[in-house]
């Protein structure tokens, strides 16, 4: 079985990825992206949302290192990039510009903020760079790969069966969780900041 896939990395990748990108966390804020449109509409905002993290995070798994150096931008320039972008959208959230009809119904919340950087953020980017440099066989490969698939399988599980909970706590339980989610958003993005100043003072930017 050690010969077609594994299992130790394969372990690692999701562990490490499912904590990185945190299904159970997504639910709140895709509640509170989701909760002006239709079942069929959030629906698919959650599987666009999970093809858009898949197509990412597999662009930067095999081209993310020269991607980065032909733009000449540090992953620490990416994480920063990534906080600033989150912590505008959960500046929203926090306010309540999230209801306004623009922003409501003509965005496409499944490509900006939950595709990317929610999902597909610094952080599972560049543990998936990391993990592909451990690949030197067909065994890791699969290890690898699988284990970002069954990430993406958890996250779209999540946020899918999330509706059921939207229907259930009405409209002043969306108010509530479009708070919860800004501020635990929020704080995401300032960590992300922070690593990112951290790494720049190190002299790894």
């Amino acid at each position: 079985m050690s010969a077609v896939l594994d299992t130790v990395l394969l372990v690692e990748v999701f562990v490490t990825l499912f904590v990185i990108m945190d299904p159970v966390g997504t639910v709140p804020i895709f509640l509170s992206l989701t909760s002006g449109r239709s079942p069929s509409s959030a629906r698919r905002a959650a599987w666009q949302a999970v093809a858009v993290s898949f197509f990412v995070i597999t662009v930067f798994a095999f081209f993310g290192q020269q991607i980065l150096s032909y733009l000449h931008i540090s992953l620490p320039a990416l994480q920063g990039a990534g906080g600033l972008l989150l912590l505008l959208v959960a500046l929203e959230l926090l306010t309540g510009k999230e209801q306004e009809p623009t922003a409501t119904v003509n965005t496409n919340v499944a490509l900006v903020p939950l595709g990317t950087p929610l999902l597909a953020g610094p952080g599972a980017i560049v543990a998936t760079m990391l993990f592909v440099q451990q690949v030197d066989s067909a065994a890791t490969f699969v290890a690898v790969a699988l284990g970002v698939v069954l990430v993406h399988a958890a996250l779209w599980v999540a946020m899918r069966y999330s509706l059921p909970i939207l229907r259930l706590i009405r409209e002043s339980g969306v108010l509530l969780v479009t708070r919860i989610a800004g501020l635990l958003l929020s704080a995401i993005a300032v960590q992300l900041i922070a690593d990112s100043v951290r790494a720049f003072m190190a002299g790894e930017g």
